[in-house]
């Protein structure tokens, strides 16, 4: 079997021209990058934005975590209403060089985009072992999501905003996505993390995702709580790996996620070609 099914995700994800770019920095660090769109609208606060034909500097008098986030927040509020941003979702996401431990300033989750920000999520894959094998659960997102509306996800998947922990998040997305009790979501294996770096009509996506195992008794059912998932199905894990090999039916990122639990697993064989190019392609360096 081919695994060119598998690798087509991972070239679709990393793909971005960085001719199309400036990099964007914050505190003498490089956070981001930055479309000719941004850096245009950035250049109406010459008091705020340093822009060079190499890279756009945050100009930075107050110095401090809470003061350079007061200030891009003031920034994405004037671009919203001048329909460069298109929209704002209210969570935190961190302004950083390096990992979430050390940002700079944070930053709303739907702007993080446009400044090309690394962004971080957690991907849980729910499976059970029974009579039929190894299955999966797999969600469905809901019609009025603003991203992939309609496509099938990882049972529980969430971004991370900078103010929670890694395992309070995972908690509250399990509650939230698929009714998982904490006492059963706190076995979740953590197995990992992946990482991509896509470009978009808007923006740079340099993302990171960490990766969970849970498995489920046989006679668990997922219950989405929070409207995001319009319903729930437990498919075989040979199907499941058809599904992200012949089509395009999951969200994006949710096939990295998947493609790494197939390889964990052994479904994904090691002695065909490409195996190497599949495992290293799940881990872009950002």
């Amino acid at each position: 079997m081919s695994l060119a099914g598998y690798l087509r995700h991972i070239h679709e994800l990393n793909q971005w021209e960085p001719d199309h770019f400036r990099a964007f920095y914050v505190a003498g660090r490089r956070v981001g990058h930055l479309k000719e769109a941004m850096w245009q609208a950035l250049g109406q606060w010459p008091e705020r934005f340093r822009v060079t034909p190499g890279r756009v500097e945050f100009r930075d008098p107050i110095g401090t975590f809470e003061g350079r986030s007061q200030a891009l927040d003031r920034v994405c509020q004037a671009l919203l209403e001048q329909g460069v941003i298109s929209h704002l979702h209210g969570e935190r996401y961190p302004v950083t060089a390096e990992g979430r431990d050390e940002a700079l300033a944070t930053i709303d989750r739907a702007a993080a985009p446009y400044f090309g920000l690394r962004a971080y999520g957690q991907h849980l894959n729910g499976y059970v072992r029974g009579e039929k094998g190894l299955m999966l659960w797999i969600a469905r997102r809901a019609a009025d999501r603003v991203n992939f509306p309609g496509r099938l996800d990882n049972m529980v998947a969430g971004g991370l905003p900078q103010a929670l922990g890694l395992r309070e998040n995972l908690l509250k997305e399990c509650r939230e996505e698929a009714a998982v009790p904490a006492g059963l979501a706190s076995r979740a294996i953590p197995t990992g993390a992946l990482s991509y770096r896509k470009e978009t009509q808007v923006g740079l996506k340099p993302d990171t995702i960490y990766c969970y195992d849970l498995e489920l008794p046989v006679d668990f059912v997922p219950r989405n709580t929070d409207g995001e998932v319009a319903e729930f199905y437990l498919m075989g894990v040979r199907e499941v790996a058809r599904i992200v090999r012949e089509s395009d039916e999951f969200k994006l990122n949710c096939n990295l996620v998947i493609i790494d639990f197939l390889i964990r697993h052994g479904i994904i064989d090691p002695q065909q070609r490409g195996y190497l190019q599949l495992v290293e392609g799940l881990h872009e360096r950002l």
